[in-house]
């Protein structure tokens, strides 16, 4: 199972970078993992959008989506001059109604609904969720194949109950948006670094990779607060591959 972070910052990318993207690859499946702005083109580097399989969105809002609207452009020509021959499958929390109600544009989008609690099969990948802590709908993943588990967060608050979904896993992607001085502002919606890193080793995750990094923020002062509680965490850095294979518990 190989991890390409496409793009890892919110709720905007600073100059150069992307919003929320990660292309998750098994088997000669594709799967794409929330498509936020300057994720499609990111994408393009390391693979022809044509060839993904699936696409599943955490929650709608647009750092996370933007660029599904973009997708759609090329996807429908591929469509008419028969260089796809199906619609591309689009998994997506149905909140807010409006912003699920977008989704689907001229049949290029085979959407489907990505319920709580409901496990999916896409490709070699068996995938449960879990209802986040956010402003709307957000599902945290728990993606399972023969090679590994990668568990990814979506954007939420602190809950224990990420804790349980991430137990384990291989790899746990885990947003860490706010520092330790936002919490003490009472900022909502989001994790912070240490707050990510505390998920992680009560989960016995075997590596953390934190993401959705805020564009203005010191990223070496987020490292230095998780590695407090996680110390071997890790910053997702843009175009960086990660290889995720079944470890043995310590």
């Amino acid at each position: 199972m190989k991890l390409t972070v496409l793009g890892c910052y919110g709720p905007f990318p600073p100059g150069g970078g992307a919003c929320s993207g990660y292309l998750l690859q098994e088997s000669d499946f594709n799967l794409l993992i929330d498509c936020g702005n300057g994720v499609l083109s990111r994408l393009q580097e390391h693979l022809d959008y044509q060839k993904l399989d699936a696409v599943i969105l955490s929650h709608l809002h647009p750092d996370h989506v933007s660029d599904i609207m973009i997708m759609r452009y090329g996807l429908v020509i591929a469509l008419k001059e028969g260089l796809r021959s199906k619609p591309l499958q689009l998994y997506a929390p149905t909140e807010p109604v409006s912003e699920f109600d977008r989704l689907p544009y001229k049949d290029c989008y085979e959407v489907k609904a990505l319920q709580e609690g409901v496990s999916l099969q896409i490709g070699p990948f068996s995938i449960q969720n879990r209802l986040g802590l956010h402003a709307i709908p957000s599902m945290a993943l728990r993606i399972n194949s023969r090679e590994g588990t990668l568990v990814y967060s979506g954007d939420t608050e602190y809950n224990r109950s990420l804790e349980k979904l991430a137990g384990d896993a291989d790899l746990f992607l885990c947003e860490a948006n706010y520092q330790d001085q936002d919490l003490q502002k009472g900022l909502p919606n989001h994790l912070s670094a240490s707050q990510a890193a505390k998920l992680a080793a009560g989960a016995g995750a075997k590596r953390l990779l934190l993401t959705h990094h805020h564009p203005e923020k010191d990223q070496a002062v987020s490292l230095v607060e998780a590695k407090k509680y996680y110390p071997e965490a890790e910053l997702a850095c843009e175009g960086e591959k990660y290889i995720i294979q079944r470890r043995n518990s310590s």
